[in-house]
């Protein structure tokens, strides 16, 4: 049995902003039908020691970044933690990563660094009757572990490091380089100097083993200047020991046929009749008239990351062919107010600002279609969530959507093989035609019913990627 320290910054079902706390959430279980014991290690954030419950402790310092830690050990939602204890970093309101006022943390690097530390120390020397066989780090918050084993604890365990979002780098002022235990002779373009700051992702790329992606497609990007947000030259030179391994979701928690976040009147389906009762449900929640037309759905932050600001230059072509929006989501205030203001003038778009689990199931059973245009998508959970519930997605051709979703061309509808449509390239006008285009499948029954069959049949969940990290983890750990 391999056993593997995974280190990340948030984890379901204990603390989320983002995809990365569902593959920290999901893996644990995922990998343990593959032989693997892999435990996670989180900051001590109040809902994660809430969450914790009963526990012990099985290292102390006096002296981590700032302030006495303490690492504890206990199990919560089925999944092994380890839990660092560190007031003076964790003990506070906001977010993981801002504070109340929406700004980034002044002490993000110390408090991450200080995560990277204790999961290096963990790695080297183990606690307790349990030491990893390997670390494996999830984006900048955990990157410099492997480069504190390698340069701090001369260790020869392994290390794995995760790109979600090459986007975030985990910058730090130079003037910090002692502060957080870094070597100046380090401190080069070779090394993780980026631009006369530290970069904790670069360090992470220099230091860790393999580097993996959240989807094939996406790490093929990330060698592009285009995407690789100044790293790709850094993620070029590992190439050899880059692959991008697709996420999946949870079958359990987002099974149409046994979802407790849908109401009664929502019917688990697969029948035609059924998806109907989930639409006309949806459209009675939102506020919409019927319709001829696809009911299209987004469930997004509304950010012009998620092209959701081309979206709204198209809405026109979905309305007059019949179709409706209803959008769950927040973000940028001028795009929020931008929906706004389209629900109040347009009876068949409607939107909720904020963000609600239940019902984010609720719309996405109820959808026709999902859209996801997105500039750039590392993996995407959400249109796996829309095939998994027969609800069509319409993609942007980029990373983790290029992946998942077989395009309705004329030869793939005819083998019986597509699941939705993409969208190439990520204009407008190529999204308004795109729309048109779902419009018109959608009045075609036959071709719809088969679309809806195919996306349904889709393999989602996590065992080809579980089997495929296991598979990455053999190469790394003797046998």
């Amino acid at each position: 049995m391999i056993k593997v320290l995974s280190v990340a910054s948030e984890c379901v079902p204990f603390i989320k902003t983002g995809g990365l706390a569902d593959v920290a959430g999901a893996l644990p279980a995922a990998l343990s039908e593959q032989g693997v014991d892999m435990r996670v290690l989180l900051p001590g954030y109040p809902a994660v020691l809430a969450a914790l419950g009963a526990s012990h402790t099985v290292l102390e310092d006096g002296a981590l970044f700032g302030g006495p830690a303490q690492l504890l050990a206990g199990e919560a939602e089925g999944i092994k933690l380890y839990v660092l204890e560190a007031e003076h970093l964790y003990e506070r309101s906001g977010t993981p990563y801002l504070g109340p006022e929406g700004r980034d943390w002044a002490d993000n690097p110390q408090r991450f660094a200080a995560l990277s530390w204790v999961a290096a120390r963990l790695g080297a020397e183990g606690a307790e009757d349990w030491r990893p066989d390997l670390v494996h780090a999830h984006d900048w918050q955990g990157a410099f572990a492997p480069y504190y084993l390698k340069r701090h604890f001369d260790s020869a365990v392994p290390s794995v490091l995760t790109i979600h979002n090459v986007a975030f780098h985990g910058m730090a002022s130079a003037a910090l380089l002692t502060d957080l235990r870094l070597d100046p002779a380090d401190f080069t373009p070779e090394g993780f100097e980026f631009y006369g700051s530290i970069n904790a992702l670069k360090a992470g790329i220099l230091f860790a083993d393999k580097i993996t992606t959240v989807s094939p497609t996406y790490s093929k990007e990330l060698t592009r200047p285009e995407f690789g947000a100044g790293l790709d030259g850094v993620i070029r030179a590992r190439g050899t020991d880059l692959s991008g391994i697709l996420n999946g979701i949870d079958t359990n928690a987002w099974d149409p046929a046994h979802d407790d976040a849908l109401a009664e009147h929502y019917a688990s389906y697969r029948h035609v009749k059924k998806k109907q009762a989930n639409t006309e449900a949806l459209r009675a929640e939102f506020g919409l008239p019927p319709a001829d037309g696809p009911l299209c759905v987004v469930v997004s932050r509304l950010t012009e990351q998620k092209g959701l600001d081309l979206l709204l230059e198209a809405l026109p072509a979905l309305i007059e062919n019949g179709g409706q929006l209803a959008l769950l989501g927040s973000g940028d205030a001028a795009l929020e107010l931008a929906y706004r203001e389209a629900a109040a003038t347009e009876p068949n778009v409607a939107v909720y600002i904020g963000y609600n689990e239940a019902v984010s199931h609720r719309v996405i059973a109820g959808g026709d279609a999902i859209i996801v245009p997105s500039r750039f998508e590392p993996c995407g959970l959400t249109q796996l969530y829309g095939l998994r519930y027969g609800t069509i997605p319409l993609v942007a051709l980029t990373g983790g959507l290029a992946d998942t979703v077989i395009p309705a061309s004329p030869a793939a509808l005819s083998a019986g093989v597509a699941t939705g449509i993409q969208v190439f390239p990520l204009t407008a006008d190529a999204l308004r035609q795109s729309l048109i285009d779902l419009c018109a499948l959608f009045r075609r029954p036959d071709d719809w019913a088969a679309l809806r069959r195919n996306a349904m049949d889709q393999a989602v969940g996590w065992e080809r990627s579980a089997a495929a990290y296991t598979h990455l983890y053999g190469e790394l750990v003797p046998s």
